[in-house]
């Protein structure tokens, strides 16, 4: 059955067998876990960590954002969950979601390239550092 909402439900660990209509949420591992929203019954697991997913609270309504995409998956989902609601997107074409799919991994790459320079270095630096000697540091014939 397609669902509408969710239930928020903090937990230390994500239950093994979820519950439909439920958003399984641990802070401690930094993920939250629901079934497919459009009754498909696979199971969604989404890293709440930057360039992943971001949970916002508000009492007692969660968002998640960036919208959800099963793009892997038979049901082609695609959905936000914004304060416990689910609000339906239209399907993404198959050059959409390779293009969505590149961009995660973009901006995953940039994310843990930022993260491993020294927070001394400017930008530019590190542009102009990694464009002459590359990732390795070594100088480029």
């Amino acid at each position: 059955m397609r669902q509408s909402a969710f239930v928020p439900e903090f937990v230390e660990t994500v239950p093994e067998d979820l519950e439909p209509g439920h958003l399984y949420i641990s802070e401690r591992f930094r993920t939250a876990s629901h079934l497919c929203a459009c009754g498909c019954g696979s199971r969604v697991v989404t890293p709440l960590k930057p360039a992943k997913w971001e949970l916002t609270k508000q009492g007692d309504r969660v968002s998640l954002w960036p919208s959800i995409g099963r793009w892997q998956l038979p049901c082609k989902s695609h959905y936000w969950i914004r304060e416990n609601q689910v609000v339906w997107s239209r399907a993404f074409t198959d050059a959409e979601m390779h293009a969505v799919l590149e961009r995660d991994a973009r901006d995953l790459h940039e994310y843990h390239a930022a993260r491993s320079r020294p927070r001394w270095v400017p930008d530019f630096v590190h542009h102009l550092w990694r464009k002459w000697f590359g990732a390795n540091g070594r100088r480029r014939g």
